[in-house]
């Protein structure tokens, strides 16, 4: 879809060891784009993941292994990549609950994961991208940054939070080749997402395509799932010039979701 473009450019891509986060960082480096992978793991496998990816795309590669929750760890992740031409904001967690009922470490995590992190990579990454003259922070929220869903307070609160961050963080550079933006997935097919569908097909007693369409997809107007690869080119087109004036909105990329 997209050629070498991002040759010469660096992209921290925050939770890419799978899913969206993978998806995103494969299609920047098919785009040109060096990486540095991230997750909180330091596993002979998470190394080997951005070797293939490297050999692959004839890019380079390495995983920096870094706790997002940890707001120095965050800012560390953007120093010791030593380039940070393009910024994503990816990593996150979920649980859901009643909000009497919520756990307040799981606020505290969710809220740390989800949004404080997008602040201190941002913050960290910021001045290295005034100094090159060029910068690109995309943040992955939700279509929950636009709308919510019951017992999802702090997943949602993080997500609205994330939006507005992308707003302030446009409004901040906008006379600077920088922008912010966010992609607000509705529901995207990851392996987390796949292992759901057996357990979701004995609870209710459905076929695997019933699950998909009445009880996951029932808000995805298009009862199809988006693919990370679809996350991934999205990201790219922000990156290119064709972007270069848009910044600080949200790209919905959630099957009419939010049209509902």
């Amino acid at each position: 879809m997209f050629e070498k473009f991002l040759t010469g450019k660096t992209a921290v891509v925050t939770g890419s060891n799978s899913g969206i986060g993978l998806g995103v960082a494969r299609q920047l480096a098919r785009a040109g784009a060096n990486l540095v992978l991230n997750s909180f793991t330091d596993r002979d496998e998470d190394h080997a993941l951005a070797d293939r990816l490297a050999a692959e795309h004839g890019v380079s590669a390495r995983y920096i292994k870094a706790d997002m929750s940890r707001p120095d760890e965050c800012r560390a992740l953007v120093e010791q990549a030593g380039q940070c031409d393009i910024l994503v904001n990816n990593a996150g967690i979920q649980f859901v609950s009643p909000i009497p009922d919520f756990p307040v470490e799981k606020w505290d995590a969710i809220i740390a994961i989800n949004l404080s992190s997008a602040f201190h990579t941002t913050a960290a990454a910021l001045p290295d991208m005034r100094k090159a003259g060029w910068g690109r922070v995309v943040n992955i929220a939700s279509a929950h940054g636009l709308t919510a869903s019951p017992f999802k307070s702090a997943y949602v609160a993080a997500k609205h939070g994330i939006v507005g961050l992308t707003k302030v963080t446009a409004l901040e550079t906008a006379q600077e080749p920088i922008t912010c933006n966010a992609i607000c997935p509705g529901y995207v097919l990851t392996p987390l997402v796949e292992a759901q569908i057996p357990d979701t097909m004995k609870e209710y007693g459905m076929s695997r395509e019933e699950v998909i369409k009445k009880v996951m997809l029932e808000r995805q107007p298009s009862k199809e799932f988006a693919t990370v690869e679809e996350m991934g080119d999205t990201a790219v087109f922000l990156c290119s010039q064709a972007a270069a004036q848009i910044t600080g909105t949200t790209i919905s990329v959630d099957g009419g979701w939010t049209a509902l």
